[in-house]
């Protein structure tokens, strides 16, 4: 019996020069421990964040995910003719409304504010979901006459009650490719298509502390002073990272149809920008100051049968920097290599498709045919992977 494409792995090897592209709490670069030697890392949640705001921006398609949906509503309320105060009222109600729990926001003072309600829980819907949110509104315009002002124990009831958790039920692109939790309503859970690993380095870093300072223009002027205005550090690291993602075809055409072939002309539009979007997006941390936009040297995909294969583990052991400096081209080999390894032990048959597009790398033996530009790449791939809708 013929395989069936299950899944589209891609992998890319993208140097990244000074930079902090994903922080932690105390503003230092994030890191981990693998193969005992220490790397850079950008966490999954970064990266896919970025991607998702260039896959918006690609296809126009929008979502919106927060606990202020009521403050989002009140704008649009506001900009249809509605007075701020009344505005503000329906807002609370829209967000008040839903089977999410939810409570008062409170000032700096601690002392909660009216009519500004925040859902416990992130609420991640279309954006054009609004408008509709805000139509319930208008439609029980004279319904809305609590106050939520957070005193007493009991919790005012919404005049919306019931008729909000619909709208949530909406999903669009982004949502049915990444995914959505939101438990406390039926129905409204969206398991993501798209699995994105954190990124590392394939090699030994280094964190490395800046030093920096700001002149005071008027002291400079003035000349009665001397000495910065300001003076601070801040960490930075440089590396070639380890980038992996896979897109589960079976999963992304179940969110977007039931009628398979709707969901296949679907599944080929959002599988074909993620898969550029993953390739060219960039977290934005720290980008004023370093400008670290750079390209990836490589990008290998596979489309798979089976089960998604990361090549991490050829990174378990550190890269080692060529005779005169450099991790990528040795960073290269290493996929090439595992690739070969890891289907010859899993079975060749397993993989359905294998490509690559490079820099300058033409003699990769093991990462299939080899495409001039990344678009090409990955039309070729999605093509391939979609021939026949996976059951």
């Amino acid at each position: 019996m013929a395989l069936k494409p299950r899944f589209v792995d891609i992998h890319v090897v993208q140097p990244v020069p000074y930079a902090n592209l994903n922080r932690d709490d105390t503003n230092s670069v994030k890191t981990m421990l693998y193969g005992d030697a220490l790397r850079t890392r950008i966490s999954s949640q970064s990266w896919k964040r970025a991607i998702r705001e260039h896959f918006q921006e690609a296809l126009g398609d929008s979502a919106l995910r927060t606990r202020r949906i009521g403050e989002r509503v009140a704008e649009v309320l506001r900009g249809r003719g509605w007075d701020e105060a009344l505005a503000g009222r329906a807002g609370a109600h829209v967000a008040a409304g839903s089977s999410i729990k939810w409570e008062v926001a409170k000032g700096k003072d601690k002392q909660p504010i009216t009519n500004k309600v925040l859902t416990n829980a992130l609420i991640y819907l279309p954006e054009d979901a609004v408008e509709e949110l805000a139509d319930i509104a208008e439609a029980h315009k004279d319904a809305l006459t609590t106050d939520f002002t957070g005193k007493g124990k009991t919790k005012p009831e919404s005049a919306l009650k019931g008729k909000i958790d619909k709208i949530l039920l909406k999903r669009n692109g982004v949502i049915n490719l990444f995914g959505r939790m939101l438990a406390e309503v039926d129905r409204a859970g969206v398991d993501g298509a798209v699995q994105v690993a954190h990124a590392f380095t394939t090699h030994t870093t280094e964190v490395e502390l800046d030093y920096f300072a700001a002149v005071d223009d008027v002291t400079e002027t003035k000349g009665d002073e001397t000495g910065s205005g300001h003076m601070g550090t801040a960490e930075f690291s440089t590396g070639t990272l380890y980038r992996f993602a896979t897109v589960d075809l079976q999963e992304l055409t179940k969110n977007l149809s039931e009628d398979n072939d709707i969901a296949v002309d679907a599944a080929r539009e959002l599988a074909t920008q993620f898969l550029l979007s993953f390739i060219e997006s960039l977290p934005q941390a720290k980008k004023n100051s370093t400008a670290p936009h750079s390209l990836p040297h490589l990008v290998h995909v596979a489309v798979r049968s089976d089960r998604p294969l990361s090549f991490a583990a050829a990174f378990e052991e550190p890269v080692r920097s060529a005779q005169h400096g450099g991790f990528v081209a040795r960073s290269v080999e290493g996929i090439d290599a595992y690739a070969k390894a890891a289907n010859t032990l899993l079975g060749p048959s397993r993989v359905l498709h294998a490509a690559h597009a490079s820099l300058h790398f033409d003699k990769l033996e093991h990462l299939g045919v080899r495409h001039a530009s990344f678009e090409a790449l990955v039309t070729a791939t999605v093509d391939v992977a979609l021939a026949e809708a996976p059951q």
